[in-house]
């Protein structure tokens, strides 16, 4: 230790500047109900790198977080259809806010969960920034709002900040539970899609782009957070995109 005269800052760092101690509360939503389920659609195992990093991840201080709660086997729009219905029914989960989805393959960093409860003033649903598998990977934020029409063309992302997007992946996303209680959102309210209508032409969803059409259509917004990086586990190939 440096030699030093000790004159004690007896009020302490964080009480030096209010106006800025307030304003990092106020991003973080550390004082509000922040009860979140986290929820997993899984064929019944995973890499020991993601179950290390879901380990890692921080959890609001003093805030109710359970989970994940996993649905095993299932087809992964009915598994998330299956347990949201399940939450819905409980007495308790019913209550909560906040709905986590993660799956298998993702691999969120420690800090990911909080900086997403930053933006749910704003936003209905907000997730991570992840990339699908391979060299050619695209960025899962799909469709910029300001344009028309309603498109799911992926969006090249912003350097770490919140993207409004049409739709997203559901790799590491918070959703509002109030969403699964509004009775105009269809349910099923995941649903995978590929159908021929005469007249129309074909249809071809994944389960989550399924949703986001609907949600957005009654006016629910979407963004990615691009400062929430998450790695997209291939285990055949042991790489990590």
């Amino acid at each position: 230790m440096r030699p030093q005269i000790v004159v004690p800052n007896i009020a302490g760092v964080h009480n030096q500047n209010p106006e800025d101690t307030n304003k990092r509360l106020e991003a973080s939503k550390s004082y509000r109900d922040l009860s979140t389920i986290i929820i997993c659609p899984t064929r019944g195992s995973m890499s020991v790198k993601v179950v290390q990093s879901w380990m890692g991840l921080m959890r609001p201080m003093n805030q109710k977080v359970i989970g994940p709660i996993f649905a095993i086997g299932m087809e992964v729009g009915e598994a998330y259809n299956s347990t949201i219905e399940m939450i819905l029914a409980n007495p308790e989960l019913s209550k909560w806010k906040y709905i986590l989805t993660i799956e298998e393959d993702n691999l969120p960093p420690p800090d990911g969960l909080l900086k997403l409860y930053e933006s749910m003033d704003q936003y209905d649903v907000v997730g991570g920034l992840y990339w699908t598998k391979g060299e050619g990977g695209q960025p899962m934020i799909y469709g910029d709002p300001k344009v028309e029409p309603l498109n799911f063309i992926p969006q090249v992302p912003i350097t770490d900040g919140v993207q409004p997007a049409n739709g997203l992946g559901m790799g590491f996303n918070l959703f509002k539970l109030d969403i699964f209680k509004d009775p105009r959102l269809p349910r099923p309210w995941f649903r995978t899609v590929q159908e021929f209508i005469p007249g129309q032409g074909t249809r071809a969803y994944t389960q989550d782009l399924y949703f986001y059409e609907n949600a957005g259509k009654l006016g629910y917004k979407f963004a990615c957070d691009t400062r929430v990086k998450v790695g997209h586990y291939d285990i055949e190939r042991d790489v990590i995109w």
